[in-house]
């Protein structure tokens, strides 16, 4: 069967790594969760006072920035790696959140995750979540999806999902955080949030984790379809 992209994209906390995770384990497809990238881009930003408005800075601290993934057993998922170190759970909390989308919008770490994201998916069958995937990274994927939800549905999820985690965050909080980071995704120079003229839209508001995945592999058994 031939192998083919998929590109999820979509605003924050709509369910796109998790819905992504279980159509790639479903399809055994690579699964590259872009954001974690840039999460792993921010924690170093944050650990080594990388200041977001000197390039020479940002251009030094990416040339010692390497990411990969390794896939963890006991969670059934793959695990980030930050120069060597494990950040998974570290890159997940709401500091990191609070300054993520202010990275990703800088053009040069755009540029460089990018370019990682294409060798990462040079070979097909790969799932691939973000906010640029179907526009920027791979204008050329043969299924695009475009997320979105109701935001204080998102809310509500982004603060279960801190909870489980350990950290209790007020909804307001997080409704304005989130807020925040549309804004930021959507206006953005660089790779900014927007549908792909091609992508179909899937609201997620009343959507079970299953119907959403059952709407990715139909579409993907239809487009293998017609490529055999």
């Amino acid at each position: 069967m031939k192998k083919i992209i998929i590109a999820l994209d979509g605003y924050s906390s709509c369910g796109k790594s998790t819905t992504a995770k279980r159509v790639a384990a479903q399809l055994g497809y690579a699964f590259i969760d872009t954001g974690a990238m840039y999460r792993a881009v921010s924690l170093y930003f944050h650990e080594h006072h990388i200041s977001l408005t000197n390039p020479k800075e940002i251009e030094k601290a990416l040339s010692e920035i390497h990411i990969s993934f390794q896939f963890n057993e006991h969670r059934g998922a793959s695990d980030v790696y930050l120069n060597g170190l494990n950040v998974e759970g570290e890159i997940r909390k709401m500091y990191i959140s609070q300054m993520v989308s202010e990275v990703s919008a800088i053009t040069i770490v755009r540029k460089a995750m990018v370019a990682q994201q294409q060798k990462m998916g040079k070979s097909r069958g790969v799932v691939m979540d973000g906010r640029d995937i179907g526009t920027k990274v791979f204008p050329d994927a043969e299924v695009k999806v475009f997320m979105t939800a109701d935001p204080v549905i998102r809310a509500e999820r982004r603060q279960l999902e801190l909870l489980q985690k350990g950290e209790m965050i007020d909804l307001e909080e997080i409704l304005e955080n989130l807020k925040k980071r549309d804004i930021i995704d959507s206006t953005r120079e660089e790779g900014p949030l927007v549908q792909a003229e091609d992508a179909i839209l899937m609201d997620t508001s009343f959507m079970t984790l299953e119907e959403q995945v059952d709407f990715v592999i139909q579409l993907h058994d239809a487009k293998v379809a017609l490529l055999d």
